[in-house]
């Protein structure tokens, strides 16, 4: 006996971080928490994802050494993405109910075992998405910590202006330390959050694909079945491919301002990391944290154009499925339908980040070449 399939399941922690990061403020409305949930959600947005890159920001270029210029620079500039990026999905939130719908719609739709062996498969996959998260933020906190612990004099974990003298202040300098060491913690959730559910979405969009193509292949096979029967499986294969459809329009205007805004971020990030790598930072533990940095950035954006790839893929190959089944034997409706589905499947589904840029590996290398591009004009212009 095969197992219930329930897509949701794979967002339990998304689900959790949208709701304590504030981001479902509009499903409280009816209950009592409704009041202090608003409170604490405001609360922290204030402080952290307007605050954090404020008081990083006032400090870029005011710092005692280029080191911390450097590292102020690419921690605010950071930061700043990743508090518009979570605006921009706060704003559009509503889209995540309307995405669930589908997927439960899709999900009944999985049956024979071809289909749950490639949903398996997707538990896998989804494993390893949450595992690069997890290698491309834990070697930068560790870095950066231990670049902290090692300075010699006293100072913050990232150069930033605070409006406390904690110079002089053993109080101030802990509550301001205690402030960074949260505020971090609160934008690495947003940010992983903001990363993490495309890419998860898409992936799940890829497998429904695959899955699709199965039901498709399976037409008009069976003979114990009637050519209605037929017919009306055709008929629900057309309708989980418009689920389909739909889903991946809904994820794309749903990631596609903050997805524009990343890919932006992680070519000037990797171009001033490589800079600060070759010729401005000395320090072991300063260099370590700026190489790890430099290849956390384009991780970020990796899993969300593969997966934005391989779905643009999936889509592209439906129709040589729907040409697989037992379509000769069956009647002409079946054939008229299937042609006409056959017709609209052959256009193109290309998921893009601000009408722009095409979610894709092709961009992911695109974002690499204009990093050096940038580099390379910065060192034009200082020799």
């Amino acid at each position: 006996m095969t197992e219930a399939i329930n897509s949701l399941k794979f967002f339990k922690i998304h689900t959790f971080l949208w709701k304590f990061l504030g981001a479902a403020h509009k499903q409280t409305k009816k209950s009592k928490w409704r009041m202090p949930y608003l409170a604490f959600t405001i609360s922290m947005n204030i402080l952290v994802t307007f605050g954090y890159p404020f008081h990083l920001g006032m400090s870029v270029f005011r710092n005692n050494n280029m080191t911390d210029d450097i590292k102020n620079l690419t921690t605010f500039v950071t930061c700043g993405a990743c508090s518009i990026k979570f605006a921009f999905y706060i704003f559009n939130y509503d889209k995540v109910a309307k995405m669930e719908k589908l997927l439960k719609l899709l999900d009944a739709r999985v049956t024979s075992e071809k289909e749950h062996i490639i949903y398996k498969s997707l538990g896998k996959q989804l494993v390893m998405i949450l595992l690069t998260f997890v290698c491309i933020y834990t070697p930068v906190a560790i870095f950066a910590e231990a670049a902290f612990l090692t300075q010699e004099e006293r100072g913050l974990i990232y150069p930033a202006w605070f409006p406390l003298d904690w110079h002089n202040s053993t109080c101030n300098y802990y509550i301001a330390n205690v402030y960074q060491i949260a505020g971090v913690s609160y934008q690495i959730q947003q940010n992983y959050v903001s990363d993490c559910y495309p890419a998860v979405m898409l992936c799940l969009i890829s497998g429904n694909i695959r899955m699709l193509g199965i039901r498709f292949e399976h037409l008009g096979k069976d003979e114990n079945i009637s050519m209605d029967a037929h017919e009306k499986e055709l008929e629900a294969c057309i309708t989980d491919h418009k689920y389909l459809l739909e889903l991946f329009k809904t994820i794309e205007s749903f990631m596609s301002m903050p997805m524009l805004v990343q890919f932006t971020v992680t070519a000037v990030n990797v171009c001033i990391s490589i800079a600060a790598l070759l010729f401005f930072v000395t320090e072991p533990m300063a260099k370590t944290y700026f190489f790890f940095y430099g290849l956390a950035m384009p991780l970020q954006i990796f899993p969300t154009c593969y997966f934005g790839m391989d779905a643009e893929y999936r889509f592209d190959q439906i129709h040589y499925a729907a040409f697989s089944c037992n379509w000769i034997t069956q009647r002409r409706s079946f054939k008229q339908k299937l042609m006409i589905f056959v017709e609209g499947s052959l256009r193109k589904s290309t998921a893009m980040a601000g009408g722009m840029l095409r979610v894709h590996m092709d961009t992911f290398f695109s974002t690499l070449k204009f990093a050096y591009s940038l580099f390379t004009v910065i060192l034009g212009m200082g020799n």
